[in-house]
């Protein structure tokens, strides 16, 4: 299926054939994904992405890849794992350091709203004020550009502040040195750790 063409495979996993074959690379060479005598790799990741693509259900793959439902949920759950490894090999940790004049500048923090297909009755949650129907994500950068932290999952209609309080109180959620702050955009508070611009 993902070897057809760009069109089936963008279809199926949202990414073209080099970005399909780029990720699977990275889980076998990196993160220590390797192929079964029943499901190659990128059979493996294929499933995996059908279901986070299109948020169907283990019955919904079975039939597209003539697959058992054990055999389904088995691969998509190490394949899960196996993603989950590959956190500090994409996400880097901040480097203090100081930048246009602004000392213990970390770097920025931003929202941002990616389309999302969801059930009619949990539509209303996941409108923005603009009408569309997405989850809102929220990426921390550092000064190279580099994502340090990363939350995903949140409803559109979830205000920015109330994603970064969620973002502060997980358990291995966003940490800020003591000292040192994030540049943010007005929709956040100014809090230590935190500077927005000033409204005045």
């Amino acid at each position: 299926m993902i070897h057809e063409s760009d069109l089936v495979c963008q279809q199926s996993t949202r990414m073209d054939r080099r970005t399909f074959a780029i990720l699977c690379h990275l889980l076998r060479n990196v993160a220590g994904l390797s192929s079964t005598e029943i499901v190659d790799i990128e059979e493996m990741v294929a499933m995996f992405l059908h279901v986070l693509v299109h948020d169907v259900k283990n019955r919904v793959i079975q039939r597209k890849f003539v697959r058992f439902g054990e055999t389904v949920s088995r691969y998509f759950n190490i394949v899960l794992l196996i993603v989950v490894r590959l956190y500090e090999e994409l996400i880097k940790r901040p480097i203090p350091r100081v930048y246009f004049n602004l000392q213990n500048y970390l770097d920025a923090l931003d929202g941002m709203y990616i389309k999302v297909n969801v059930l009619p009755r949990d539509r209303p949650t996941f409108r923005t004020r603009k009408g569309e129907i997405t989850t809102n994500f929220l990426g921390v950068c550092d000064t190279k550009g580099d994502f340090v932290y990363v939350l995903t999952g949140w409803e559109g209609s979830a205000a920015d502040s109330r994603i970064l309080r969620d973002a502060l109180s997980r358990e291995n959620g966003l940490q800020v040195q003591k000292g040192y702050y994030y540049l943010c955009d007005a929709g956040y508070p100014n809090v230590e750790g935190f500077l927005a611009p000033y409204r005045g």
